[in-house]
């Protein structure tokens, strides 16, 4: 409770109020100055709180540069002066206002160094907590959650309601892969499956949840933003940690990584860098009962990768702070696969494609941050400027062996270049004690360019054509631009808090393909080349050229409503537009991927899906922990989903793309806990439940013994998914320095547009074990130890079919993380963008 009570200090809306007279019996104040004992040196930036005698906080204030703090307006009465700082003792002081005694000086007040507190606190917390906060759910991430795994993408299973699938690497959230990620508060040019692989666990302080947020966050992604805080490293002087991590199933994946910051004056310098290497087995079967066939998949998946950042924070005077960063992300890594197709009625009939591709990409960014704080505690405006580069290449080959009918072998070489440009102008009053306004602006400015050629033709389904002998050279340009304005306004009373605010954005999207294909291939009979109505077709030449355009305006309300009855129970209403912009895959017309009977296209005049969404949450605090429960409810705008067709060059394979769909719903319950029976056990339980109608488009066959193309049957059809999930994170301390944990996670059954997904259940236990004084911890995890987490199926669309894939999940797990380096905490920080809060430099991004 103690940790809870510094998190709500540090989050406490602080104003300070006009002078007067001590003298009279207008307001009154008290002040300070607060020192480090052992140093007698003052403290800047730490947490003062005025509590009456029921211990509820009144109002407080934060102690400047000089360790200096002055709070205004208090009342008559008895108070207790709470000075609480990460890492010191707290120190307590009775204090009465009364009159002729109503300007009061503390004089200095010494805070004594808490040892033990700095370990558990600013480090790493022992166990993991989740706090309900006003837009937001945020999970502090202990150490019993990064003894799941090395890196980010282990330990997001164990939260509520998030899941990673294993083989993919997207992550859901409710259920939902329309989700945004950032670390620290932006978003980055790295894929979220290789960014989650990247960023060590260790160095993860929190992760927000942030399911509805409000207009000065951008709207994107249905089911809300999942955002990765990373430890900040703040101290006096030179400071670093340093982790290594070795995890091995069937093939063995490495991580490392250093961080360290030096900090003197009015220059902070942090470097950090972070290694993986990862070979990764994926193996399954997919059994048709209409042809009594089985296909078999083997694939070997071997990446490196190495992030390195750098930069500095330089505080100019006390109101004016310059920060610079770049990160530099290296990637490379292949893929060798087999997909082995056996007929059993005709055992000599079958078919084998071997499969290779070489991929590695470089991602930059460069960000520029600019603040100016003005004389009123909370009033600044800020300009940040982030430009992010990705270069990739990939070169994919296929070949095709057996008896049966099959294409040409070829190879694919892919080259892909995106560059985003974001500027946001940031200005925060607090108007009042119990008001604040926020606006802001931003400019986004995206463009990506994508090239591909190939030495045979792969039918796109919104190109019917025909087949091809060689396959065209294409290019795909694709910008969006986006321009909003956004406000909001807050005002608090007594046990009510309510926060209202508008975004309005105009977006330009533009879509270029380029197909040039061999002298004398194009004729000048266009009609049949693209099917899609919103795209425009021309002939240059032995060129094809498609065009799409689109422009809109879109304003996206918010509205949050908080009631506090008492410190123990808490009630919050909260309202959200946000929509869902087609992603670069969605729209991308060049081949995603393929075996020998399905191939994967995006549709590029995909729209943009909206919803809108409302949750009610209460949270209750119990003398030994916290519960909170939660509905919500979604209504979504032109859905975007999976539509599968026949594909026309051979009636036994498919194609699938995507495509806008009716208004749909979707609902559901959460429910998360913090509880400690006993001094040496503790837990986190979740569970969350979501329901959803999707619906499709999907192409089959009245014949599947000798199909022609008027057998091709189109269908629009829906189905109801009601899943829910249950995980419980439990964690034993044996002694002081050993700790044992044991989590276990079940998800239930669940529906697709295709498959209906059989339940998961994982149950997985480690030990931790902290040496050097605490200064290093050494872990020791077994994952899934029955075996039993696999995607096991049976699906109906476009034919009968019944499977299983499976990952390397049963994975021992050793890693250790040791800290070095000393000083007193000393914390100006930078921003985390999108919440327009600040933390210290330092960290992986």
């Amino acid at each position: 409770m103690r940790q809870l009570s510094i998190l709500l200090f540090l989050l406490l809306p602080l104003f300070a109020f006009s002078t007067t007279d001590p003298d009279t019996d207008v307001p009154r104040k008290i002040s300070g100055t607060v020192i480090d004992q052992a140093l007698n040196q003052p403290l800047p930036y730490v947490t003062v709180a005025i509590k009456n005698t029921a211990g509820e906080i009144l109002t407080g204030a934060v102690t400047d540069d000089d360790g200096n703090f002055e709070i205004k307006e208090v009342p008559d009465g008895t108070f207790t002066v709470s000075v609480q700082y990460i890492g010191y003792k707290t120190y307590n002081a009775e204090v009465v206002i009364e009159r002729g005694s109503r300007n009061i000086n503390l004089g200095q007040i010494f805070l004594e160094e808490d040892v033990e507190a700095l370990d558990e606190v600013t480090v790493t917390a022992e166990r993991t907590t989740i706090e309900q906060k006003l837009d937001r759910k945020v999970i502090n991430v202990g150490k019993d959650l990064t003894t799941a795994g090395p890196t980010a993408s282990d330990i997001m299973n164990n939260l509520p309601s998030v899941s990673v699938d294993q083989q993919t690497g997207v992550l859901a959230l409710r259920g939902n892969t329309n989700v945004r990620v950032m670390v620290d508060g932006k978003f980055t040019n790295v894929p979220v499956a290789q960014l989650l692989k990247q960023i060590p666990s260790t160095a993860i302080k929190q992760i927000e949840l942030i399911t509805n947020p409000s207009a000065k966050y951008n709207p994107e992604g249905m089911s809300g933003i999942v955002n990765i805080i990373l430890h900040k490293n703040t101290q006096v002087g030179f400071n670093g940690s340093t982790n290594v991590a070795l995890t091995y199933d069937k093939q063995p994946k490495f991580n490392a990584g250093v961080d360290m910051n030096y900090r003197n004056g009015k220059v902070n310098l942090f470097g950090n860098w972070a290694h993986n290497t990862s070979k990764n087995e994926n193996y399954g079967n997919i059994f048709r009962p209409d042809e009594n066939s089985e296909q078999f998949f083997f694939f070997l998946d071997d990446s490196q990768s190495n992030l390195f950042k750098g930069g500095l924070d330089f505080y100019l005077d006390d109101k004016n702070t310059i920060s610079v960063f770049t990160n530099q992300n290296i990637f490379d890594g292949g893929t060798d696969g087999t997909t082995d197709i056996v007929l059993y009625n005709d055992p000599f009939a079958g078919e084998v494609q071997l499969f290779s591709n070489f991929r590695d990409n470089m991602s930059s960014q460069y960000n520029f941050d600019y603040k100016r704080d003005f004389d009123k505690d909370g009033h600044n405006i800020e300009l940040e400027a982030d430009y992010n580069i990705f270069n990739g290449e990939e070169d994919a080959t296929f070949l095709f062996r057996g008896n049966m009918p099959t294409i040409e072998d070829y190879v694919d070489a892919i080259d892909t270049e995106r560059d985003r440009l974001t500027i946001n102008l940031d200005y925060v009053n607090p108007l009042s004690e119990s008001t604040k306004l926020e606006l802001g602006a931003e400019a986004r400015l995206f463009n990506s360019d994508i090239g591909r050629m190939t030495n045979q033709q792969v039918i796109n389904p919104f190109d019917v054509s025909g087949p091809l002998v060689n396959g065209p050279s294409t290019d795909f340009d694709y910008s969006r631009d986006i321009y909003s304005l956004y406000a909001t306004f807050g005002k608090n009373w007594e046990k009510w808090s309510v926060q209202a605010g508008l975004r309005a954005e105009f977006v330009d999207v533009i879509a270029n393909t380029i197909e040039t294909y061999q002298p004398g291939v194009v004729t000048d009979d266009l009609t049949n080349v693209d099917t899609d109505p919103d795209v425009t077709v021309t002939r240059d030449g032995d060129n094809i050229l498609k065009n799409f355009v689109n422009d809109y305006y879109q304003v996206y309300p918010s509205a949050f409503v908080t009631y506090t009855p008492s410190e123990k129970n808490q009630f919050q209403v909260s309202y959200s537009r946000r929509v869902d912009r087609p992603g670069l895959e969605q729209v991308n017309p060049i081949r995603e991927w393929a075996t020998p009977r399905i191939s994967s296209f995006g549709k590029t005049s995909l729209l943009p899906q909206f919803t809108n969404s409302m949750e009610i949450n209460y949270t209750r605090s119990l003398e030994k922990g916290t519960i909170t429960a939660g509905v919500f409810y979604r209504m979504i705008e032109d859905e975007i989903n999976r539509a599968l067709f026949v594909d026309r060059t051979d009636l036994n394979k498919v194609i699938l793309t995507y495509d806008n769909f009716e208004n749909t719903n979707a609902y559901g319950l959460e429910i998360s806990s913090n509880y400690r029976p006993t001094k040496w056990w503790n837990f986190n339980a979740s569970f969350d439940m979501f329901s959803q109608t999707q619906k499709g488009v999907s192409e089959r066959l009245a014949d599947v013994e000798n199909p022609t193309e008027a057998d091709i049957i189109q269908e629009s059809f829906e189905v109801d998914n009601t899943a829910w999930n249950l995980r419980m994170i439990n964690n034993f301390k044996a002694t002081k320095d050993l700790t044992f944990t044991a989590f276990a996670m079940y998800r239930g059954r669940a529906r697709t547009l295709q498959f209906t997904i059989d339940p998961m259940f994982m149950f997985n236990v480690g030990a931790r074990y902290s040496v050097f004084d605490g200064q290093g911890t050494f872990s020791l995890n077994y994952n899934d130890i029955f075996d039993t987490m696999y995607f096991a199926f049976d699906g109906e669309l476009p034919y009968r079919q019944v499977g299983a894939f499976n990952w390397e999940s049963q994975t021992w797990n050793v890693s250790f993380n040791y800290r070095f380096g000393g000083g007193k905490y000393r914390a100006k920080s930078r921003k985390r963008r999108d919440d327009n809060e600040k933390s210290g430099s330092g960290g992986i991004f």
